[in-house]
């Protein structure tokens, strides 16, 4: 257990608060005492006062709330194929001796690639369309989802999948009946750790193969020196990947407490 697990509410949001107030008063100080240019460090306030303005003026075509469910949209492609694939692969990989041998070559030259590496690949093949960023979501979110799956339905009692197979039951069976369940807590894990590395990608895709997104409004925010806009994507970035996070940490626990039950 954590240093942080040990504290109560209070006490985390004393500390919590502690750490902001000095991190916002440290921007403060480097802006009052001009110790970067204000065109490259503006202060908090002004950041936020961008923020909300691109909420409902267009920067780029697009309001900032528009650009946000671009990349959300992005996002939920690549980490639903990521999942679509990833889960029944880990299955059966961990059900056949023969499909982990034929698999886990590619997949382990594969996994090792960063996301980040396969943006010229996706840039050549899809352009600036959908497809490009698709893909290197695809690439940061597969390998954690097929690990876990593997690692969660390898630690399957091997008694229940003798006891299935006596009943009757064939491979697809198992996998659904008898593999899966028991391996959601660990899928759900692995989910987690997916989605994180799927919205990271995202946005260093969109730097370079979208034409609208987070990632993109930062990127003409940058080319015309505009350090607020730049920082205001930053904000969105960290509060949908906050949100994301909460949402699946949410299923983990309720997926640890359905293996409990």
């Amino acid at each position: 257990m954590s240093q942080l697990d040990r504290l109560n509410p209070g006490e985390y949001i004393l500390w919590t608060g502690l750490g902001l107030v000095s991190f916002l008063g440290f921007w403060y100080l480097s802006v009052s005492l001009g110790l970067v240019p204000r065109q490259f460090l503006p202060a908090p306030h002004e950041v936020v006062l961008k923020f909300i303005h691109l909420v409902s003026e267009p920067f780029s075509g697009y309001t900032l709330l528009a650009h946000i469910a671009s990349s959300f949209q992005r996002f939920l492609y690549g980490f639903i194929l990521a999942v679509a694939i990833g889960v029944p692969l880990g299955l059966l990989m961990a059900l056949s001796k023969f499909a982990n041998q034929l698999i886990t070559p590619f997949f382990e030259s594969i996994r090792f690639v960063a996301p980040i590496a396969w943006v010229p690949f996706a840039a050549l093949w899809f352009g600036t369309g959908i497809g490009g960023p698709v893909l290197v979501i695809f690439m940061g979110a597969f390998p954690p989802v097929l690990i876990n799956t593997y690692r969660g339905a390898m630690h399957v009692d091997k008694k229940y999948l003798e006891a299935a197979k006596m009943l009757g039951a064939g491979r697809f069976r198992l996998m659904t009946e008898v593999l899966f369940p028991a391996a959601i807590p660990s899928i759900v894990a692995g989910l987690r750790i997916s989605a994180g590395l799927g919205w990271q990608s995202l946005v260093g895709a969109e730097l370079i193969v979208a034409s609208s997104g987070v990632g993109y409004m930062m990127v003409k925010g940058q080319a015309s020196i505009q350090t607020d806009i730049v920082m205001s994507g930053m904000i969105a970035i960290g509060i949908i990947g906050l949100f994301i996070d909460i949402l699946l940490r949410q299923a983990e626990k309720l997926a640890v407490n359905y293996k409990e039950a």
